[in-house]
């Protein structure tokens, strides 16, 4: 782009809902119930399993950070697509832009690392029953969990050092309704070809392998079980069942935007729509409805919750 001659850019426009007001209208009631029922729905499995002494197992140690980091990414994006909804000019600065794109990568790529050690949780688990409390130990599971933060803040910082310096002085228009990494990028007034390959390296491998990894290990599970006892394979597709759909809805659409960053998929917009508002509601209503003890530890903390307000 020859732009040099243009006026630095000091904020960019999103341009991703554009259209008539009262669809947008339906969006904005839309998107506050799906963010407030993220909210409330990952609070709701972080109180539980925080209080809940039946649920004090690494499975459910883990499903609380998981509900955290899900919390934390709707939050990194919706409440700002929500508000930009009830204005006409949907504006962002470059500094808050740029803080959008550090905390999306930072929290997905600590949940894809958390994802991986919940599949070894499974593993150890189910392959491994009589070891499972000697490995999955309290000083283990911390180790995973800073890990999982570390991993996710190498990965944002190694692909951020190289975008917040870059030159912005002619296009400013994003057409997403939030800072997507790849479409940030081409707006830059410099050659950015290998910079595009490195976020495909980086974000679409990172995505990639890791779901080639889980995928790896939960047939390495489903095979093992298999192996040992015929009858056991039900109970642990049963077990594994909410693990693999999880994976599923949290990598499917992040590894095809990221794989094929620098095409024009119309889809890509509904794609990262879906990863960062729809997802991490996804996350706590498939795990509670797919799992009797989390529903029974629930009703339990409510049926506690309000027998102390009647009695107070």
């Amino acid at each position: 782009m020859d732009c040099k001659n243009g006026s630095d850019v000091t904020e960019f426009i999103l341009s991703g809902f554009s259209g008539q007001w009262e669809l947008q209208i339906f969006i904005f009631m839309a998107f506050s119930l799906i963010y407030g029922a993220t909210v409330v729905g990952n609070i709701l499995v972080i109180l539980t399993v925080t209080l809940s002494s039946t649920l004090h197992s690494p499975m459910y140690f883990l499903l609380g950070n998981l509900s955290f980091l899900d919390m934390c990414l709707s939050t990194a994006t919706t409440p700002k697509i929500i508000k930009d909804l009830l204005t006409e000019h949907k504006t962002i600065s470059v500094w808050g832009c740029m803080a959008q794109m550090f905390f999306i990568h930072y929290f997905g790529g600590a949940e894809m690392t958390l994802l991986i050690v919940m599949a070894f949780d499974r593993y150890t688990a189910i392959c491994k029953p009589l070891h499972y409390r000697t490995i999955m130990s309290q000083r283990l599971l911390s180790g995973f969990v800073i890990l999982s933060w570390t991993v996710g803040f190498i990965h944002t910082m190694s692909q951020m050092v190289l975008i917040v310096n870059l030159p912005f002085c002619c296009y400013n228009v994003v057409d997403s309704i939030f800072c997507d990494l790849p479409l940030v990028i081409r707006l830059a007034c410099v050659e950015t070809y290998t910079l595009e390959l490195f976020v495909i390296a980086d974000s679409g491998l990172l995505s990639f392998v890791s779901f080639i990894m889980l995928l790896i290990s939960y047939t390495v599970i489903l095979v093992t079980v298999q192996q040992r006892s015929s009858g056991g394979i039900s109970k642990a597709l049963s077990t594994l069942s909410a693990h693999i759909i999880v994976v599923l809805v949290a990598f499917g659409p992040c590894i095809f935007i990221y794989v094929w960053p620098f095409s024009s998929f119309a889809s890509n917009k509904i794609l990262a729509v879906f990863y960062t508002v729809i997802t991490p509601l996804l996350n706590p209503i498939i795990y509670t409805l797919r799992n009797q003890k989390m529903q029974g530890a629930m009703r339990k903390l409510l049926f506690r919750h309000v027998t102390s307000m009647w009695t107070s």
